[in-house]
């Protein structure tokens, strides 16, 4: 409607004048109906638009913020679990080589402890084997000699 009133009043004073840029009251209005439009324009369209802008990029610069510190903390996070992580693995490497030294520690002793025992099974049964051999010679002297007599005694008898 303004649109239509300002082409009205413009066709009205470039007839009546004739030229195109007749200062009349025309001029004054339309100025006035612009700054007008702009002012609503202003509160109406572009303050809210603004603002909205305004609150988005705040939202996205705190998020980016808050985006950036929790990268931070899970780097050091992650950080901190590797050298846990590290530390876990040579304390069980130590735990496992511990554990294999005892473990080789105990067989040493375990087949020390065997060898002893056949060592000394082995010094028994040698001992058995000559005082059973001491015993068999004592009869068989016994037996010889008895046996030399009967044949000393039948031998004397046949003569």
């Amino acid at each position: 409607m303004i649109d239509w009133t300002i082409l009205l009043a413009v066709e009205a004073a470039a007839e009546e004048a004739g030229g195109l840029f007749d200062l009349d009251a025309t001029l004054p209005v339309m100025a006035i109906q612009f700054l007008i439009l702009a002012a609503l324009l202003n509160q109406i369209f572009y303050k809210p638009l603004g603002n909205a802008i305004d609150e988005r990029s705040n939202y996205i610069r705190s998020n980016l913020t808050e985006a950036r510190e929790r990268l931070a903390k899970a780097e050091r996070l992650a950080q901190q679990y590797e050298e846990e992580l590290a530390s876990a693995r040579k304390q069980s490497q130590a735990a496992i080589a511990e554990a294999q030294a005892e473990a080789d520690k105990i067989a040493a002793q375990n087949m020390a402890q065997a060898q002893r025992e056949a060592q000394a099974k082995r010094e028994r049964a040698t001992q058995e084997i000559d005082r059973q051999k001491q015993e068999t010679l004592g009869v068989l002297e016994g037996q010889v000699d008895q046996l030399s007599r009967q044949i000393l005694d039948k031998l004397l008898q046949a003569s």
